[in-house]
């Protein structure tokens, strides 16, 4: 694959027309925080059906997961439950390991699917990749989880409202002292009492969370035993607004993603029943929120690199218009080798994450998903690319970058957290070199 299909071109042009029509006049309002995005999503989902393709595609999920269970057979993946984790998680805004996309549910093998899915978080992220994390995360890693992790009864309890976006959801793993150590340094406990648990811990950096209905949350199991603390069973719970004990902080200010919320979740003593811990009763003996946790690291960074893309993109059709106006000493500074040799570093960068990305779907299609080592290092190069790009595009516009009224400003704030959620660059190295080594 070396260009869009024009199928994949019509998705981008009708996308690009609501973005231009019913987000760009609108950027600043979400910008400074004034107004959450999710009306803004919710009219994106209406307006191309994806409502409604939500809803058939989960009733035919549901369908199928009542059979299996009615079956006998496990419905659930098996999980891992090593030791502390792979260091991830993340550690920076937007975070709690959450990448942009979260994946959006993109089905393995499907590479159309990937391509359509890829499409809008492109479009979206000329404008605003705040929405595309907002959205990513209460789609791709709370819906997601609970779709792939979740009994039939707790999919369609919880399920159905947040994949056609009628609730908002949100994926709470980084704590306050763990960071990209998210799994093996978690300190949020749910203690045995009776057939249920009680919940207590701080998440913090949870995308949403200052306004999620609901919330998956992780945990260790605390049953009294000696079992060290980063050894223990990680236990993967559903969580409503409003709960006893349960306390979601305003939202925080942060240096980019303004139309992201961020914020913070204290538990104290919150008492669930067994039916909020996610999929079956083995799970407790099973540890396999670890392996719930570890599902979403590979289909959010490769998100995150279709994020990535569409921010290069807008920087540099900003940059070449303002090169081909503004003027200096009688002549327009694309007439510059400097400015045109900032513009060729921009197509090239361009060039390079738009072929992962091309490569991403062409992998999908073929029914071979990446490694965590490929996404990893599609990530590192994606993420670092577009940061570069945004701070090129703001120093080619020079003081005029610098303001907001030019919006390559904004897209550089932005860009910044590629580098730090869905893991850190430097966790993306650890599992690239870790791959390399072990060969």
């Amino acid at each position: 694959m070396f260009e869009w299909s024009e199928e994949q071109q019509a998705v981008r042009s009708a996308v690009r027309r609501f973005v231009e029509a019913e987000i760009a006049p609108r950027v600043d309002e979400l910008e400074h925080g004034d107004v959450p995005p999710y009306d803004v999503i919710r009219s994106l989902y209406r307006t191309f059906g994806m409502d409604q393709l939500a809803r058939d595609r989960f009733e035919r999920t549901l369908a199928q997961r009542r059979a299996v269970e009615a079956s006998g057979a496990s419905a659930q993946p098996s999980g891992d439950g090593d030791g502390d984790g792979d260091g991830d998680g993340d550690g920076g805004s937007g975070g709690d390991g959450d990448g942009g996309s979260g994946g959006h549910g993109v089905r393995r093998g499907d590479g159309g699917a990937a391509a359509l899915t890829l499409v809008p978080i492109v479009e979206l992220c000329r404008y605003c990749p705040g929405i595309v994390t907002a959205m990513g995360v209460s789609i791709g890693l709370a819906a997601g989880t609970i779709m792939r992790r979740g009994t039939a009864d707790q999919m369609e309890r919880w399920g159905r409202d947040l994949v056609t976006f009628d609730t908002v959801g949100a994926w709470a793993i980084t704590e306050p002292n763990s960071g990209s150590d998210a799994l093996g340094g978690m300190q949020a406990t749910a203690r045995v009492k009776g057939d249920g648990y009680v919940l207590n811990g701080n998440k913090t950096f949870i995308t949403n969370g200052p306004f999620a209905d609901t919330i998956v949350f992780y945990a260790k199991l605390d049953d009294g035993s000696d079992t060290p603390m980063r050894s223990r069973p990680v236990l993967t719970f559903v969580l409503d607004r409003g709960m006893p004990g349960l306390e979601q902080s305003a939202p925080f200010r942060k240096m980019g993603l303004h139309s992201s919320p961020t914020g913070e979740l204290f538990l104290s003593d919150v008492e669930v029943g067994p039916d909020r811990l996610l999929g079956s009763a083995g799970q407790a003996a099973s540890g396999e929120g670890r392996q719930s946790a570890k599902d979403n690291f590979v289909t959010e960074r490769a998100g995150v690199a279709a994020m990535a893309l569409g921010v290069i993109e807008q920087c540099l059709s900003l940059s070449v218009a303002y090169a081909k106006d503004r003027m200096l000493w009688g002549k327009a500074i694309a007439d510059f080798q400097l400015i045109q040799l900032k513009l060729a570093r921009m197509e090239v960068a361009r060039l390079n994450v738009e072929n992962l990305v091309f490569r991403h779907i062409e992998m999908e299609a073929a029914g071979r998903s990446l490694s965590l080592a490929e996404a990893s290092a599609m990530k590192l190069y994606s993420a670092q690319a577009a940061t570069e790009v945004a701070m090129e595009a703001v120093q080619l516009m020079g003081g005029n970058g610098y303001m907001a009224d030019y919006r390559v400003e904004q897209l550089a704030r932005d860009a910044k957290v590629f580098q730090i959620y869905a893991g850190t660059d430097e966790i993306q190295v650890t599992h690239i070199a870790r791959d390399l080594l072990a060969r």
